[in-house]
């Protein structure tokens, strides 16, 4: 069996938990909502394939306030005109940040995100997206699993 990252070297996952603390706090400061940064969360979640923070992710953008239909349209957010431009801005930071070399159309994508967001809040959904990226290849090489909850995402176990 392959070692949590987590477990196997706690000290080091404590300083990522500490950084991604700083990185969130830093987004709030500089002007992102909550629902946004839990937009990149689950948008780089989906990209990554990961299982574990795609569904804490979503649960958590559930009680930030977005709605179902918009996670449930996340993979289409381009074709969907349920997003408003913010939205559409960190999504594409998302997907830039994830979806790694950057191509001409992912810099453009950056650039018009920066002029909808400003630099204070594009600089903070970058570090949101960094952030999750890291989570995300962690929970992966770890294999952390998803426990299976009822309606209301109580544990089933």
């Amino acid at each position: 069996m392959i070692p949590y990252l987590d477990k196997s070297m706690p000290d080091v996952w404590q300083a990522a938990r500490a950084w991604s603390a700083v990185a969130a706090e830093a987004a709030l400061v500089h002007g992102l909502t909550g629902q946004e940064t839990e937009l990149i969360k689950v948008r780089a979640s989906q990209l990554n394939a990961c299982a574990y923070c795609l569904d804490l992710h979503s649960r958590e953008a559930r009680k930030a306030g977005i709605p179902q239909q918009k996670l449930d349209m996340l993979p289409a957010w381009r074709d969907a005109e349920l997003y408003d431009e913010r939205e559409r801005a960190v999504l594409a930071i998302a997907e830039a940040a994830t979806r790694l070399p950057l191509t001409e159309d992912s810099r453009a994508d950056l650039v018009g995100a920066h002029t909808v967001l400003g630099e204070p809040a594009f600089a903070a959904a970058e570090w949101i997206a960094v952030a999750i990226n890291t989570f995300n290849r962690v929970s992966i090489l770890s294999g952390h699993p998803v426990n299976p909850r009822d309606r209301e995402g109580r544990l089933l176990r």
